[in-house]
């Protein structure tokens, strides 16, 4: 199995995180990218604790995309500094590592 990767960002408006996930499907930077929420995250913000209703990204890409995929992430991102974390998937079905592989930029 490729060295497959669960990008997670989360955004403030449902529509950044539509427009997001579609720049990345597009640019073949993503094979799927999940939209959930709202969710409300709690994080401390210039030095006070803080809270938001966001929208969260699980996108589904390959190690070697992470530079241009963070890189598209950060142009598109409404924040100051957005949340872009990794995470590698060990295990997967075939049948869907194979759609990956056909999905993603070669």
């Amino acid at each position: 199995m490729q060295e497959y990767i669960q990008v997670m960002t989360t955004v403030e408006q449902r529509s950044d995180a539509e427009r997001i996930a579609r720049a990345l499907v597009e640019k073949r930077l993503a094979a799927c990218v999940q939209v959930a929420g709202p969710v409300t995250s709690y994080f401390h913000w210039e030095g006070r604790l803080d809270s938001a209703e966001e929208y969260l990204c699980f996108i589904k890409s390959r190690v070697d995309l992470f530079p241009e995929l963070e890189a598209v992430i950060g142009e598109m991102h409404p924040y100051e500094v957005p949340e872009i974390i990794a995470t590698p998937v060990t295990r997967g079905g075939t049948d869907y590592a194979n759609w990956l592989a056909a999905e993603l930029k070669p």
